[in-house]
């Protein structure tokens, strides 16, 4: 009789294991609920309106997110650490969200200072605002506005993308605006997520397409580390819990060199076809 509930159990347990690796061959060609085709391995960005309303909709959620994709314990103030903030300067967030890290930059630059938290959703923007009133913090203004037509009041001492860069489609034309609103010596951070590499991003990728493509619509494919490195000589970047989350710094140079072509600093023909942005 034993024998026999072990042997239940051998079959229940390949079929749970089965039916798992169907689900990730169906993953691999899973059609977009926004209706825009097969994911297949490869990535289409959805347009403004669409995210927006996923943003909308996903703002209370944030927290849970956070805990859900095991985001490492601090990292948010990591990212902001790396600005090297001082009082009186001024920093930009762009894709701001619900304003867990504003809170950060509010007190990196103090009273004097100014923050500026940009974000397409007025959802996740309503969020923040709350916040910063809860914690009666001033020195926040909020833009409701595309990252790419966003123009800052000044020129600031920093830039920060925490978990945004992924998610938006022209991410290109969004950190050339951002390169540009800061200071010479500023300092742009890039904090996000990544798939390790090795063997296990071949298992990952399928499953990390189609749970992006039905929740934060980040981008897995794209490698911001490059192109923010490609900006400056004046890069770094750290790895957190085993490669799965990074961030990147690059320090504007005080005097840039002279380039005939604005987008000189990236070659267009030598991304592979599945990192180019569809809406580009």
């Amino acid at each position: 009789m034993r024998r026999k509930l072990d042997l239940n159990k051998n079959e229940a347990a390949k079929a749970v294991i089965a039916s798992v690796m169907g689900n990730l061959r169906c993953w691999e060609t899973e059609v977009c609920a926004e209706g825009r085709g097969a994911v297949d391995k490869c990535w289409e960005d959805c347009d403004r309106a669409t995210v927006t309303r996923r943003y909308d909709r996903l703002a209370r959620f944030i927290p849970l997110f956070d805990r859900l994709l095991f985001l490492p314990p601090n990292l948010r103030r990591s990212a902001v650490e790396h600005l090297h903030l001082r009082g009186g300067d001024s920093a930009v967030e762009i894709g701001c969200g619900t304003g867990i890290s504003l809170a950060y930059l509010a007190d990196a630059v103090g009273p004097s200072g100014r923050v500026y938290g940009v974000d397409l959703s007025p959802g996740m923007l309503h969020r923040a605002q709350g916040r910063c009133a809860r914690q009666n913090r001033r020195n926040v203004d909020f833009y409701e506005c595309d990252a790419a037509d966003f123009i800052a009041p000044t020129p600031v001492d920093g830039v920060l993308f925490s978990l945004s860069y992924n998610t938006m489609p022209h991410h290109r034309a969004v950190l050339r605006r951002a390169w540009n609103a800061l200071r010479p010596g500023g300092r742009l951070v890039i904090m996000d997520a990544r798939l390790p590499s090795g063997a296990s991003a071949k298992w990952l990728l399928p499953f990390s397409l189609w749970l992006m493509k039905h929740t934060m619509l980040g981008n897995p494919l794209i490698e911001p580390w490059k192109e923010l490195a490609a900006l400056c000589e004046d890069f770094d970047m750290n790895k957190y819990l085993f490669g799965s989350y990074y961030i990147c710094r690059a320090v504007k140079p005080l005097v840039e060199p002279a380039v005939q072509d604005a987008d000189a600093w990236y070659d267009e023909a030598l991304l592979d076809p599945a990192h180019r942005i569809a809406a580009e």
